[in-house]
């Protein structure tokens, strides 16, 4: 009979840690955002962050990818960018009289696609495959991203002349959407005397490989989630399904991300087996952008429908 792979949790554990620590001394967040993109690089996901202008949203990309040593590439959304732009094109060779490839941003290891909104639905939609399967097809050839791999798209909640909002399955694909928020007082006092000698970003050494994230990604998908877990994963997915505010709930893409964020979660914990408290942890990161609310109901209701989900379906 196999055995269960053995989880060193520890070493992931100790992981997060550094790669929170580090990340907060270069941008002032809350402890819950920080872990929470922590937690969507460890459990091979995706970010959406939208907030204000000028609260970090950049920083905190840039922070990450110095902390893991990672390539880091960085695409200015606008309405006239193309999807070639984004994944690359073949280029004629005369010397060699053949076509060669050169790719584009999206071969980086973390990729910020900055105001992703403001791309038409053509690049937006070439971003799909990138996300889903991780690699990139160009003249029927198939070119395989780096790992590891995380985009982390921006989006600005003012300002939407001439957008293109991202549709729900496009929305799908991330796993947490997620606001920075403003800093406290103090902690915004501080930032400016931190930065008053220049980008704390660029001060920045990394505290991990790539091959460290790789291990631990690893860990995650070996950390156990009860039979028990699985069905409390899907009675919430339900339950927001079965609320009249909505008329799309959560999709069966949405358990499987927010099963395998909880999973990572727990090993951010030290924890070799998830929770339900992890799930709760997450639910409305994970699940909120995914739902499509009825006519009638507000936008800002989506949190509501997830907590009340919570509380229908109670704990286990």
């Amino acid at each position: 009979m196999a055995t269960a792979p053995e989880v060193d949790t520890a070493a992931v554990a100790q992981l997060g840690a550094a790669l929170r620590d580090n990340v907060r001394r270069a941008i002032k967040v809350r402890d819950d955002v920080v872990r929470n993109v922590v937690v969507a690089l460890l459990a091979e996901g995706h970010l959406l962050i939208e907030d204000y202008p000028g609260v970090g949203k950049t920083a905190m990309a840039r922070a990450l990818a110095r902390s893991i040593d990672a390539e880091y590439a960085r695409l200015q959304c606008t309405a006239d960018l193309l999807p070639a732009d984004l994944m690359g094109t073949n280029v004629f060779n005369q010397r060699d009289t053949r076509f060669e490839f050169h790719p584009g941003p999206i071969f980086a290891n973390i990729v910020l696609v900055d105001e992703v909104n403001r791309a038409s639905p053509k690049t937006q939609s070439g971003l799909l495959e990138c996300m889903q399967e991780r690699q990139v097809t160009v003249d029927n050839y198939v070119h395989r991203l780096a790992a590891p791999f995380l985009v982390i798209a921006t989006q600005n909640p003012v300002e939407y002349e001439g957008t293109y909002p991202l549709p729900e399955a496009q929305l799908d694909r991330f796993m947490m959407r997620l606001g920075l928020g403003y800093p406290e007082a103090d902690d915004e006092a501080s930032m400016l005397a931190d930065h008053a000698g220049g980008d704390r970003v660029l001060e920045l050494e990394s505290v991990a490989e790539l091959t460290d994230i790789l291990a631990a990604q690893t860990a995650v998908g070996a950390v156990h989630g009860s039979e028990a877990l699985r069905g409390y994963v899907v009675a919430l997915c339900a339950a927001t399904r079965d609320d009249p505010r909505t008329d799309l709930g959560a999709s069966p893409r949405a358990g499987l991300m927010l099963f395998r964020a909880a999973r990572a979660l727990a090993a951010l914990d030290g924890r070799d087996h998830a929770l339900p408290d992890d799930v709760q942890a997450l639910a409305r990161p994970v699940l909120a952008h995914r739902l499509l609310m009825a006519p009638g109901a507000a936008e800002e209701e989506r949190d509501a429908v997830v907590d009340d989900a919570l509380e229908r379906v109670g704990a286990l």
